[in-house]
Formats: structure tokens, C-alpha cells, sequence
């Protein structure tokens, strides 16, 4: 295995949020639901079948191991998937990804022992060929090395080529936090995005993150895709019956779906906005720079020219090489708190701001247990029982 591996686990980032994290307001607690701008993607609470976090966890990390992942590894990229159903991010959770990634171990996708190496550096940035190595590692590590050479120089860069999937971007973002850092996370998502008035499948999913620290606030975390939902939504939508929202996707010819309908079998994902009237320019320029930044930067190429595997980019900003950290964190307090305590329009309960929800159901999940559908259940039982690993289900 390559260097600097991070294993970091939910429990760990939980206490680490503040003390923010163990107090509730009474407008937050009545409004939690009402805001939650996952909550059309969560399991109807009638038929969720409630695991504490500590039973799934040791269950994907035991398929990691019989997938012939290290140790260290699995326990890794566990964390990753449970971080995602923790802040209730189902789309990037176990529910979506084990799945595929059981698929990408079994079909040669994804190396469960890769000899990743850094093939290209100067100071602060470098570039890492991750040998097919699961995202869900190979992220935390060279996010990892962002933050080692922010230390050094202010700021650090890494970009990764021949990769797959890294699961959710704020994950690895969030980790510049208990260093004083900003961190920024960004990959190639599937190729499965229209650009704007176009009619073939151009540009990827192409989620960024950026997570800021505050003192007593929750932190600032922004993770999405450039598209106008995430593909894996769309997979969910499906499971729980949620019809596609206006200008999500467009049908087989490209044309955007404008009411809200079933998702079409043959469907093509719109990029953010949806349409030119409405800003899709904006979101189509964005992935398109994402796919600059992970792709073409990383030796990895961009879009449907892409060579192999995902590509990634990490950036990670040491606040006190521009601004005094108490400063920093005194000034996103105050901000976080005035943008959640403006007036909402009318027939709202309330402005958020990116992160809060997540955090909010973080509390309530870690303390209940986290909601999954039946039929997750039933494949974990399945491929735990086929795995011959332990049944933490029934």
C-alpha cells in the first residue's frame, strides 16, 4: 500500500464538530424534518428497518475483507459508506455502493491490493496513478498528502488518475477540518450528463465538496454533483416510487422532461439547472472544469475520451497561511449564524445552510440507529450468507 493512509470513523468527526453537536434548539428540533432537503430520498419511517451504525459497519468491513482488501483498507473504506449514512446521504451510503463495489472487486474494476505511487510532483502538488485502487482508500490518502503539504506550503494539491469511485466528496473534504484547513474534494462521476442543448452524454455526474471550519457552528459542508440530481438519486428515486422532478432528466432524444413524472427507462441526466432559461449553462461549465481539474490534469483525459478508471482532485488550504485561524473561525460563526437566522420566504420554516441538515440528522442517527429499506437488508443478508460472514440483521 502507498503512503499516508487516513482511517478516520464517524464517532471520531462527530465529536469533533463542536459543541454545537450536542445541543439542539427548539427551532431546530421542530424544523429538522420540514428543512431536510434529503428527506424525499430517505426509507418511509413505517417500513425502515433501524441498524445501529456499529452493526453495519462491521458487516461492509467484512465484505471489504473477503473482497482480499488489507485490514487498514477495509476498515477505511467502511468509514467512507458509513459517514454518507450517518449524515443521511443515502445516495452515497451502503444502500447504492456495496452493490457496485462488490461487482468491481469480482469483474477486475476495482484492486484490492494496489501499488499506487506518486508519478508526478513539485512542492506544494502531485499526482498519484492509484493502480484501479478503491477511491474509498486511495481519496483519504492523497487528501491526506493535500493536507501534509498545505502544512508545509500553505496549500497542497493532488491530483489522482486510474482510480475508481471515492464514494462522497464531503468525506474527504471534511478531513482538512481538524487540521485549521479548507478542504476541497472533486471527481469524474459517470459520463451520463447532457451538456446544455445537447443530445449525447458528454460530461460526468462530477461531484465537488468544500468543507469550512467554524468554532461552535456546524462546519460548512458543500458536496454535489454538477448534474441536476445525483445518478444515484436517481436509483433511489426509483426504489422508493419518487417521481424525477421537473428538468432532472431528459428523455431518449434529449429533450428535458419538464413536469414531474416516473423516471423513463431511457432517460439522459440534465446538467445543474436543468435548462439554458434556468442557468444549466452554469452547471454544465462547472463539470466540464471539474472534469479539467480531476481528468485532463491528472494525465486521466475528460468525458467520453476518458483513459481508464475515475480521477480526483484534492485541495487543501491552511487558514493561517492567509488569515489568523481565531479570525477565520469568529467570522463563519457569525455568518453561519446570521444565514440561519434570516427570515425564511413565506410558507418556509427556516433558512439553512449547506451541512446543517446532514448534521442535524447525524445527531439523530447515531442516536437511533440509521433507517434503511427492507430490501437493502435483504441483500446484505444475502450476500452475507453467501460470504459466510455473520448475520447482524435478524
Amino acid at each position: 500500500m502507498g503512503c499516508c493512509t487516513v482511517a478516520r470513523n464517524a464517532d471520531t468527526y462527530h465529536r469533533s464538530v463542536g459543541a454545537f453537536a450536542n445541543e439542539s434548539s427548539p427551532q431546530q428540533a421542530a424544523a429538522k424534518k420540514d428543512v431536510n432537503m434529503l428527506e424525499q430520498f430517505h426509507v418511509p419511517e413505517d417500513i425502515a428497518i433501524r441498524v445501529p451504525q456499529e452493526n453495519m459497519r462491521s458487516t461492509v468491513e467484512d465484505i471489504f475483507r473477503k473482497m482480499q482488501m488489507p485490514e487498514e483498507d477495509a476498515v477505511q473504506a467502511a468509514d467512507v459508506l458509513m459517514y454518507a449514512d450517518i449524515r443521511g446521504v443515502e445516495s452515497h451510503g451502503v444502500s447504492n455502493m456495496m452493490r457496485a463495489y462488490v461487482a468491481g472487486f469480482q469483474q477486475g474494476r476495482i484492486n484490492p491490493n494496489p501499488d499506487w505511487k506518486i508519478v508526478r510532483q513539485a512542492a506544494a502538488v502531485c499526482t498519484i496513478d492509484s493502480d484501479k485502487g478503491h477511491g474509498l482508500v486511495i481519496g483519504p490518502a492523497a487528501m491526506n498528502i493535500a493536507i501534509e503539504r498545505a502544512e508545509k506550503y500553505g496549500i497542497g494539491s493532488v491530483s489522482v488518475t486510474n482510480g475508481a469511485h471515492f464514494g462522497a466528496a464531503g468525506y474527504h473534504a471534511i478531513m482538512a477540518l481538524e487540521h485549521d484547513m479548507i478542504g476541497i474534494a472533486m471527481t469524474t462521476g459517470g459520463v451520463s450528463v447532457l451538456p446544455t442543448q445537447g443530445s449525447e452524454r458528454m460530461v460526468g455526474l462530477n461531484p465537488i465538496a468544500i468543507a469550512a471550519p467554524g468554532r461552535n457552528e456546524p462546519p460548512f459542508i458543500f458536496d454535489a454533483s454538477m448534474s441536476s440530481v445525483a445518478g444515484n438519486k436517481i436509483v433511489l428515486a426509483k426504489r422508493l416510487g419518487v417521481d424525477a422532478l421537473p428538468a432532472w432528466v431528459a428523455g431518449a432524444d434529449g429533450a428535458p422532461i419538464m413536469d414531474a413524472q416516473p423516471v423513463p427507462d431511457d432517460f439522459k441526466i440534465l446538467p445543474l439547472g436543468g435548462t439554458r432559461e434556468i442557468g444549466s449553462h452554469k452547471g454544465y461549465s462547472l463539470a466540464v472544469m471539474i472534469e479539467i481539474l480531476s481528468g485532463v490534469l491528472s494525465g486521466g483525459a475528460a468525458g467520453p475520451l476518458r483513459r481508464g478508471g475515475a480521477s480526483h482532485h484534492f485541495i487543501a488550504y491552511k487558514i493561517d497561511a492567509f488569515v489568523d485561524v481565531d479570525l477565520f473561525k469568529d467570522d463563519m460563526d457569525a455568518y453561519m449564524a446570521a444565514l440561519r437566522e434570516s427570515a425564511p420566504a413565506p410558507g418556509e420554516d427556516r433558512v439553512v445552510y449547506a451541512g446543517l441538515p446532514e448534521h442535524e440528522e447525524e445527531i439523530e442517527r447515531l442516536e437511533h440507529g440509521i433507517p434503511y429499506h427492507p430490501e437493502v437488508i435483504e441483500w446484505f443478508q444475502s450476500i452475507t450468507a453467501e460470504l459466510e460472514l455473520p448475520d447482524r440483521f435478524s
